[in-house]
């Protein structure tokens, strides 16, 4: 994860700025306004692919620039991607947060961003990636449901996993009653995720590189003392 590292390594001591992208209603916005925004992190922008959405609200409540880029607003997929990467880096970004966002994003703007975009999925991922994952549970009749934050990459829900929690609903039938459970989950892990990250505390195995590695303060500061 040396893009990553580097990224982070000229921001000792100031916070990450970070965009968010969104498409709904911005619980997980909310969850990092309230806990890394002006810490750890600055939310410099939140980027929505729909427009009129609660969470674009939120943002302008908080004082952070919005934009739209609806699809249909471009000619094709690709060319949104471009805009919204050029949109994202004329902000400074240095971490890219897909809270909320129901799009895919191709490898043009993923190369904008070498491992620097994290995603938080309402499965405990391999399993039941893509859309409607807790239908997919329930479905399949699982009995313990989970969130999960991780790396994005060129598939879908596919990415090196950062963060994951688990909570057993063994008598679960509803997707509203699961989606209320998991929120809790989501809220805590992905400024948690986030604020790894802007501490520099994410590092990948070299042994298993789709493995990531959470460093601690203490031992980060002995690693560097070692030189």
């Amino acid at each position: 994860m040396a893009d990553r590292d580097e990224q982070t390594s000229d921001l000792a001591g100031q916070p990450l700025p970070v965009v968010v992208l969104v498409s709904g209603t911005g619980t997980n916005l909310q969850a990092l306004i309230e806990t890394v925004h002006g810490h750890e992190t600055q939310i410099v922008g939140v980027a929505s692919s729909v427009a009129g959405v609660r969470a674009l609200e939120r943002a302008a409540a908080a004082g952070i620039p919005t934009a739209v880029f609806e699809r249909d607003a471009f000619a094709d997929r690709s060319t949104r991607d471009a805009a919204l990467g050029q949109w994202a880096l004329e902000r400074g970004a240095r971490l890219v947060v897909l809270a909320g966002y129901m799009e895919l994003l191709g490898t043009q703007f993923l190369d904008s961003f070498p491992g620097a975009v994290i995603n938080v999925h309402p499965s405990l991922l391999p399993s039941f990636p893509g859309l409607r994952a807790i239908e997919q549970a329930l479905a399949y009749g699982v009995k313990v449901f989970g969130v999960t934050v991780h790396f994005v990459d060129a598939g879908v829900d596919s990415g090196p996993v950062i963060l994951q929690r688990a909570v057993q609903l063994p008598q679960a039938s509803d997707p509203d009653e699961v989606l209320t459970a998991l929120r809790p989950l989501e809220h805590s892990l992905l400024p948690e995720a986030v604020r790894l990250f802007a501490q520099g505390a994410l590092s990948f195995d070299r042994d298993n590189p789709r493995r990531v590695l959470v460093s601690s303060p203490v031992a980060r500061t002995a690693g560097r003392a070692g030189g």
